[in-house]
């Protein structure tokens, strides 16, 4: 499978990192690590940003994060018009931080700073995957 599976409107079918379509649909989440340099990456990357590095290895994400901070989102960026509003979230995974959307079954008005959350693999109705921001 390539990447042109990947998030609501995806504008590339190829990528270094398009196994990472193929571990969500087997439902992981995981990150690239820099062998060399140890900085770790999700959305993953296929070179490192620290040190230049192309020697890339997967890791699991964390099972769980804190919520550092949340918004509403009223417009919606080429591919996401119809899904109106969502909630995005920053999250807090101890050795990296993710802006994530936030699962449709959490109501706004339930979320709060500081709740215990979990990233999940998404498939959309259509079949295409990316990830999505749940209570823990």
């Amino acid at each position: 499978m390539g990447f042109e599976k990947f998030g609501r409107k995806s504008f590339t079918g190829v990528t270094k990192t398009a196994k990472f379509v193929d571990l969500l649909t087997e439902g992981k989440v995981e990150g690239t690590v820099c062998k060399q340099c140890g900085a770790k990456f999700f959305p993953p990357r296929a070179d490192c940003a620290s040190c230049l590095s192309k020697d890339m290895d997967w890791f699991e994400m964390p099972k769980k994060g804190k919520l550092e901070t949340f918004t509403i989102a009223y417009y919606a960026p080429f591919g996401f018009e119809k899904d109106c509003p969502y909630t995005m979230g920053l999250v807090d995974f101890g050795d990296l931080k993710l802006f994530a959307r936030l699962a449709k079954d959490l109501k706004p008005e339930d979320v709060k700073v500081g709740m215990d959350v979990a990233i999940k693999p998404l498939q959309y109705e259509d079949g295409q995957m990316s990830f999505e921001i749940a209570k823990a």
